[in-house]
């Protein structure tokens, strides 16, 4: 990077970071640190909720996924408006009457205290992990960009966010996604607009959609049922709703955030924000992925994306083979380009001329194959997944200076405000639902605060020893969606039942809960079933066999 791009850079995290101290300093108990005393207007608690989720995962990942996979990744998110309206309808109340720090005090009340520390505990397991890899996904850039060793970056992009989140609490955490969440929307607007503007030859916006529509990239519905099929409208819709509930109902990280708001409205109005422009903001970002797609059809793009595991190819035994296949590539796409070109300049023949193109392009796809093996060859622990690193690698090649540290901003600002509220979620969830119920009871407001930090800081180690361990996951947004869904289903039904089941008692749900958990481990691991009907499938056991449960234990 050049020197204006890390001042812009630098400039930026600088700004966020002070000014989100800033509004955080003076606090004296755990209310402070862990609902920021309630003080949070609409739109802040709105573009809190959106930063949390909108990782650096969402603006490395989604890209190469609609590069790789077309826009059908869209539809994941169909059930998340629906889960939205939910939430502000019945999960918001119940926790705004009972003024609760973390979703599941209210279980305690309802079930038990083991049911309340199950779920707390499957909540501290799956976010404590997803951290991780929402701290890998930026160590990615600078080791990309700066030939940095990947594990000690881990170490100081992890540090840099558990500086502010363990001296600010949730207002250091709010504040600072405000301005994060501006500058990854104007970022990823002037990305859009840059490769437009960049586009090869006589190439126009809709001249760009049209190839990526022909080559099978703007696949947004599919009405499809197959429960094997990932991505369709009924598993968006149905699987999606179920995990959006689950994600934004029971998840700290999410609740903590809207629990922050002012009133009830408040909080509401933040909830549905979040679920009007959820949709529209990732297709935007999707379609950059199908923009370069039409971008790399005119310009000749790397045979592979991620250039360190390039370089030590080429610096091994398997250079010459590596080179042999670079000569193919570039022969392979000078005659893909002939067939572009006929494409845009004869509209009446382009049915004829599809065919001729995708079959450049499998070509193409087989010579990748071929240097995923070499690289996985040369280093069986080398990444040969480039997914990640599709979008990034155009940033850094045609994006001019200024505008590469604006974008690498983006991603950072990305990782932070998902990183931040991961870790104070866990930080509240380990010290008011684990420590201060089970462990530590009566001690005074400094002594818990004291912990809070402590909590925050150890999530903190654990977040970047995973992140150390993160390469090997392929596409990340996949990745940490897959690792949501093994357990949000289960959560989820403890709380649908406690909602709608009031028959049902703590030993039921929790006997129900461990063998739902258990059942979808098997899914995972044994069956074909997709990861987003878990969340549905682990909610209808919750809820099926503790009703059982609870019938055949009243008889006896």
């Amino acid at each position: 990077m050049s020197a204006l791009d890390w001042f812009v850079l630098i400039i930026t995290l600088a700004v966020i970071m002070i000014y989100g101290l800033y509004r955080s300093k003076g606090l004296i108990n755990i209310e402070g640190y862990f609902k920021g005393n309630n003080s949070m207007p609409w739109y802040a608690v709105g573009l809190s909720i959106m930063a949390t989720q909108a990782s650096a995962i969402t603006f490395l990942s989604a890209p190469g996924q609609a590069f790789t996979d077309g826009m059908r990744f869209v539809q994941y998110y169909f059930g998340l408006p629906i889960a939205m309206i939910v939430i502000a309808a019945v999960f918001l109340p119940m926790y705004h009457r009972l003024k609760v720090f973390t979703a599941y005090e209210f279980l305690e009340g309802r079930f038990d205290l083991k049911t309340r520390s199950l779920a707390a505990s499957l909540f501290l397991i799956q976010r404590g992990l997803a951290a991780g890899l929402t701290i890998y996904a930026p160590s990615i850039i600078l080791s990309s960009l700066l030939g940095w060793n990947i594990y000690l970056t881990n170490v100081c992009i992890g540090g840099l966010v558990l500086l502010y989140t363990y001296s600010g609490g949730t207002k250091a955490v709010s504040y600072t996604q405000l301005g994060q969440m501006l500058v990854i929307l104007a970022g990823m607007v002037i990305a859009a607009v840059m490769i437009v503007k960049l586009l090869p030859g006589d190439m126009g916006f809709a001249d760009a959609l049209e190839i990526g529509g022909a080559l099978g990239k703007m696949n947004v519905i599919d009405t499809t049922f197959d429960l094997r099929e990932k991505y369709n409208v009924w598993s968006g819709i149905i699987g999606g709703f179920f995990l959006a509930l689950s994600y934004f109902g029971t998840d700290q990280s999410q609740v903590g955030r809207y629990i922050t708001g002012k009133n009830l409205n408040q909080m509401r109005m933040g909830l549905l924000f979040n679920g009007a422009v959820k949709i529209p903001m990732q297709f935007g970002i999707l379609l950059i992925g199908v923009l370069l797609v039409a971008f790399y059809q005119l310009e000749k793009p790397p045979l592979f994306f991620n250039d360190v595991e390039v370089k030590k190819l080429e610096s091994s035994s398997y250079n010459s083979a590596y080179q042999d296949l670079e000569t193919k590539h570039t022969q392979l796409h000078l005659e893909k380009m002939e067939l572009v070109n006929q494409f845009m300049d004869q509209p009446e023949s382009q049915q004829d001329i599809v065919p001729g193109i995708q079959k450049k392009n499998k070509e193409i796809e087989t010579l990748r194959t071929e240097v995923k093996t070499m690289i996985k060859d040369n280093d069986p622990l080398s990444d040969a997944n480039d997914t990640n690193y599709i979008f990034l690698d155009f940033v850094t090649r045609y994006l001019p200076r200024g505008l590469i540290g604006l974008i690498i901003a983006v991603i950072f600002c990305a990782s932070m405000s998902s990183t931040s509220a991961e870790l104070n979620a866990l930080s509240s969830t380990s010290i008011v639902d684990i420590y201060k119920r089970n462990i530590a009871k009566d001690r005074s407001p400094a002594h818990y605060l004291k912990a809070s930090k402590m909590a925050t800081f150890m999530w903190g180690i654990v977040g970047i020893l995973v992140a150390n361990m993160a390469s090997q996951l392929g596409s990340l947004i996949e990745a940490v969606n897959v690792l949501g869904s093994l357990f949000y289903g289960t959560i989820l039904g403890i709380f649908l039942t406690a909602f709608m089941l009031k028959f049902v008692k703590g030993n039921a749900v929790f006997i129900a809960a461990l063998i739902a958990q258990a059942c979808i481990f098997y899914c995972y691991f044994f069956t074909e079933l997709t990861f987003l009907w878990f969340n549905l499938l682990g909610t209808a056991i919750v809820m099926v066999v503790g009703i059982i449960v609870q019938v055949i234990g009243g008889r006896r």
